[in-house]
C-alpha cells in the first residue's frame, strides 16, 4: 500500500492563493472544506464529498474566536494539527489552511456581519455571538479560498442555513453543498466534543438521537408540535440530560415556525441538550408534508 504524503500547509492568505491560482491556471475546480480541527470521521466524510466535485480540495483548520463567548470553551477546545494534517491527507485532501488568529483577524480590523433570518431563535438565542461570528470567518474563507463548492455538515443544520443565506445574499459564487450526519454505531452524531464527555455521560449521549427520531415520526403523523416538543424535552430530562436549551420543529428550509403548530411540510427538528459541562446538538429530518 502506498505512503500517504505529507499534505502541505500554508498559514498565510498569500500562500493559499498562491496554490489556488496555480491549480486554476491548469484548469482545475477547486472545493472547500472549512473546519476548527480536532478532525473525525464526519469531517472527513466532508472532505471525501468534496473531492467528488472538485479536482482539488482545501481544508482550513481555524478555531475562530469571533464565534465563542467569553465563558465558551475556546480555550480548551481540542487542537490537533499534526494529527489532523495526516488524517486529511489520507482522506484525499490537497492543501490545508492553518492560519493564525492575527492572519484572520488583522489588529486593526473592524468589520463586522449581522445576520437575520434562519440565525434567529435556536442556537442564535442561546449563542447570541455565534452566527455574526461564523458569517465573518465564513465568508473571509471563501473570499481567501475562492473555491467552487464548498461542504458543511448537516450535524449543524442551523449554520448550514445560514452559510446559504449569506452566500445568496453577499452573491457569492460558490455552491453550497450539505452532507448527512455521521454517527457512530449508536447513532450519536459524531462531535469534537464528545472527547469531552466520561464514559457514563457517552451512554446517556447516545440516547438523543432515538428520542429525535420518535419526535420527527410524531411531529410528521401530525401531533401538535408544542406536544411534541415538550414530551421530546422531557424524555432527555428523564434519559439524564442534565439540561436542555431547545427542542424545536422548523421548516427546514429556513427554520421558521409553522404557522399552524403542525407540520404540514418538511420540516426539521433541532435539539440542544447538557451533559454536565459539555453542550451536545443534534437534528433530524421530519418528513412531514413530504
Amino acid at each position: 500500500m502506498a505512503e500517504t504524503r505529507p499534505l502541505p500547509v500554508v498559514r498565510s492568505i498569500a500562500a493559499l492563493r498562491e496554490t489556488v491560482s496555480d491549480w486554476r491556471r491548469q484548469g482545475f475546480t477547486v472545493g472547500f472544506v472549512p473546519t476548527m480541527g480536532a478532525l473525525h470521521d464526519g469531517h472527513l466524510a466532508l472532505v471525501h464529498e468534496a473531492g467528488r466535485r472538485a479536482d482539488r480540495v482545501v481544508a482550513s483548520v481555524f478555531v475562530n474566536p469571533a464565534q465563542f463567548a467569553a465563558h465558551e470553551d475556546l480555550g480548551t477546545y481540542p487542537r490537533q494539527e499534526a494529527q489532523d494534517a495526516d488524517l486529511l491527507a489520507g482522506a484525499g485532501c490537497h492543501l490545508l489552511f492553518a492560519p493564525t488568529v492575527e492572519e484572520m483577524y488583522p489588529a486593526d480590523a473592524t468589520t463586522t456581519i449581522n445576520v437575520g433570518g434562519p440565525a434567529e431563535g435556536l442556537e442564535g438565542e442561546f449563542r447570541p455571538q455565534m452566527f455574526g461570528g461564523v458569517a465573518l470567518v465564513v465568508a473571509k474563507l471563501l473570499n481567501q479560498v475562492q473555491p467552487d463548492v464548498a461542504v458543511f455538515g448537516e450535524k449543524d443544520w442551523q449554520q448550514l442555513m445560514v452559510v446559504r443565506r449569506l452566500v445568496r445574499d453577499l452573491d457569492i459564487p460558490t455552491e453550497i453543498v450539505g452532507s448527512p450526519t455521521m454517527r457512530d454505531g449508536h447513532g450519536l452524531a459524531l462531535s469534537s466534543r464528545n472527547a469531552y464527555l466520561s464514559a457514563p455521560e457517552l451512554e446517556v449521549a447516545r440516547r438523543l438521537n432515538g428520542v429525535l427520531a420518535e419526535a420527527a415520526v410524531a411531529a410528521a403523523s401530525g401531533v401538535a408540535l408544542e406536544t411534541v416538543e415538550e414530551d421530546a424535552r422531557e424524555a432527555l430530562l428523564r434519559a439524564g440530560f442534565s439540561h436542555v436549551d431547545y427542542v424545536a420543529v422548523r421548516r427546514a428550509g429556513d427554520l421558521a415556525a409553522y404557522a399552524g403548530g403542525v407540520a404540514d411540510a418538511p420540516g426539521r427538528i433541532l435539539a440542544a441538550a447538557w451533559l454536565g459541562r459539555t453542550r451536545l446538538i443534534d437534528n433530524m429530518a421530519v418528513a412531514a408534508g413530504a
